[in-house]
């Protein structure tokens, strides 16, 4: 039997689910109907330690429905590290798909910040984000990482990631939030 709370974070009201022992969707919206078993109760705390900063992974038992496929996808988008991004190219090269079926499987994502897509970008700029408030809650999650997207010819994992992004251009207005990746 599913069960469901809502809680309120910087990226509006969210709905999480659970199902025999595991989270199996994270939406946005108050669509709460039962009390928090001690799944939920803990899926909220790690959402809030990490809404404040406190927390880089979720250790949660995670049962995302879809594909194999998606399984896979969505298996590779949880190596992300906090704070670092991959393009929807790096990723199917990855895994051996290509990149619009990367998309794809971002877009069907169950479990979105716990499965973390909003880390996945497009070669140049920020790609698609279907939950929330589309690009701006991906914005905003990647400012909460400190990870931002590269120009289209630096590496996210470069040492001249964060000084491409101070230059003058599009991607300025992230400079700020972005803390150098290593390799």
């Amino acid at each position: 039997m599913p069960y469901c709370i809502a809680i309120d974070s910087p990226v509006g009201p969210l709905a999480i689910t659970e199902s025999d022992d595991a989270i199996v969707a994270v939406g946005w919206g108050n669509h709460a109907g039962s009390e928090a078993t001690p799944l939920l109760a803990e899926a909220r705390r790690q959402l809030a330690a990490y809404f404040e900063r406190r927390l880089t992974s979720f250790d949660l038992p995670l049962r995302p429905a879809g594909s194999a496929f998606e399984q896979r996808v969505w298996a590779a988008m949880r190596q992300i590290p906090h704070g670092q991004t991959r393009s929807y190219g790096e990723l199917a090269m990855e895994i051996g798909s290509a990149p619009r079926a990367i998309g794809r499987a971002c877009g069907k994502n169950p479990i979105p910040i716990m499965i973390p897509c909003h880390r996945v970008l497009a070669r140049s700029g920020l790609g698609g984000y279907s939950g929330g408030a589309g690009l701006e809650t991906k914005r905003a999650l990647l400012a909460l990482e400190g990870g931002a997207p590269a120009p289209a010819h630096v590496s996210r994992n470069s040492a001249v990631h964060s000084a491409a992004l101070s230059e003058p251009g599009p991607k300025a207005e992230h400079a700020a939030l972005v803390r150098p990746t290593s390799a």
